[in-house]
């Protein structure tokens, strides 16, 4: 989960004042103190948490409780605002050209997942309706053209090559006028990267962008690489003259330290964040939202993004009306279950929930991809009356359904009793207009 342990202390931490009816300078002190500690332990710049945890005591010393907010929440709006503005303030766009193409230099160490990035901004792009051509312009790594290909391949965008035996700069060149010529709005050149930083590699990338004059350059700094990722970006930002970051393995960080520590200390705001291996896991860098993320606020803006990005609006029309007349069936279980997967995992689904981020029963809960596909199995192995009424499945179709599915007759009895009981609670929600729903056993899903 995306800043666990930050997330987790400085909640607890923050608790503490909720039975407090003023704040005083003692009382700030000593949650700052936590909070201070919180925040190194993150592997936040000490700098940063010297200026963030003063600029915090200063705007709460001696506040009043204002209207029904209790010092708790004061104090939590204060520390939400100080973490956006650390971050950034508002989202980062990328800035497009207003003659096509948008040149855009992805640029990082090798290691960081910058090739990866590319491909996902590209597939995003796409998405947004965009025709972007990615750039194969590292010639040195093994394989890091066909790699680029084989994610072409993948996101279903063109890759611009020239083989491992030109030079970056011609490749660059070459790039532009064939987006050009072809029509493409965006192009995304994915540079070559050092184990290190060395002279040779920033002036290639300081000819590249000589050449081709890019509106962005994108630096994909290794979030699990804390301070040292800090460290690279201000580097690159000194040397290049970076716009922004793609923060690259945030799902994998539980501290966070890069991210609350590159703006303030390069000035390069962070425009998207890499929440996962699959090529959809891209997120737009929002820093009110993720400070709501840390804070255990949630985050249903960005939830509902992904909702809105997986889900079928006719579909959801049809699901809407069966509901409404308690018609659920197996194949709708099915679609559902389908559409949360597209979402990505369960985990970073309940943290965007408010109150959910930090459940202690949630921690881990992850969806089995196995279990799924035995459950996929189980419904595909049934006859479609069996599928709309799952009451006249019986012993022998019980045994018929496990041995066409490979699976045994208590995996589908579990989950044709767990059906029945989600059919059951759908129908309480369907008559709480006639009175209140009746308190029973919590539905589980099979696959939680």
């Amino acid at each position: 989960m995306i800043f666990e342990g930050l997330s987790e202390k400085l909640q607890q931490t923050l608790r503490k004042l909720r039975s407090k009816g003023r704040l005083t300078e003692k009382d700030v002190d000593e949650v700052l103190r936590e909070v201070r500690i919180a925040l190194l332990e993150a592997d936040v710049n000490f700098k940063v948490v010297r200026q963030f945890v003063q600029s915090v005591k200063e705007k709460a010393i001696g506040q009043d409780v204002l209207g029904s907010l209790t010092p708790g929440q004061q104090v939590v709006k204060i520390v939400h605002s100080e973490l956006t503005s650390l971050m950034g303030g508002t989202q980062a766009k990328i800035a497009m050209a207003p003659k096509p193409p948008t040149v855009v230099m992805l640029v990082g160490l090798q290691g960081a997942g910058k090739t990866t990035a590319c491909a996902k901004l590209a597939r995003s792009l796409k998405a947004q309706g965009h025709s972007p051509l990615m750039v194969a312009a590292d010639v040195y790594r093994a394989a890091a053209i066909d790699q680029l290909k084989v994610l072409g391949d993948a996101v279903e965008v063109p890759v611009f090559s020239m083989g491992a035996d030109q030079n970056p700069v011609d490749i660059a060149k070459a790039a532009v006028a064939h987006a050009v010529s072809r029509g493409r709005d965006i192009v995304l050149v994915d540079t070559a990267g050092r184990l290190h930083i060395d002279d040779d590699l920033m002036t290639e990338l300081e000819e590249i962008k000589s050449a081709v004059n890019p509106n962005e350059i994108l630096l994909a700094a290794d979030a699990m690489t804390g301070q040292d990722a800090v460290n690279v970006a201000k580097a690159f930002a000194d040397r290049l003259g970076v716009t922004g970051v793609i923060l690259t393995k945030l799902d994998g960080d539980a501290r966070g330290g890069a991210a609350l520590s590159i703006r303030s200390v390069t000035g390069c705001p962070i425009k998207f964040a890499s929440v996962g291996e699959k090529l959809d896991a891209l997120e737009p860098f929002h820093p009110e939202r993720m400070a709501s993320r840390i804070l255990g606020m949630g985050d249903v803006l960005t939830l509902i993004e992904k909702a809105e990005a997986v889900i079928d609006r006719e579909k959801a029309r049809k699901m809407e009306e069966k509901l409404r007349r308690a018609e659920f069936t197996l194949d709708d279980f099915m679609d559902q279950l389908a559409q949360m997967r597209q979402m990505g995992p369960i985990d970073q689904i309940l943290s965007m929930m408010p109150g959910l981020g930090n459940v202690k029963a949630l921690k881990g809960l992850s969806v089995d991809e196995k279990q799924l596909s035995r459950i996929e199995a189980i419904v595909n192995s049934m006859t479609k009356e069996e599928r709309l009424r799952p009451e006249v499945i019986n012993g022998s179709r019980r045994r018929r359904i496990a041995a066409g599915s490979g699976t045994s007759v208590q995996e589908v009895n579990s989950l044709l009793k767990q059906f029945a009981q989600t059919r059951k609670l759908l129908k309480q929600f369907k008559d709480t207009g006639k009175g209140r729903v009746k308190r029973g056993r919590g539905i589980r899903l099979p696959f939680m």
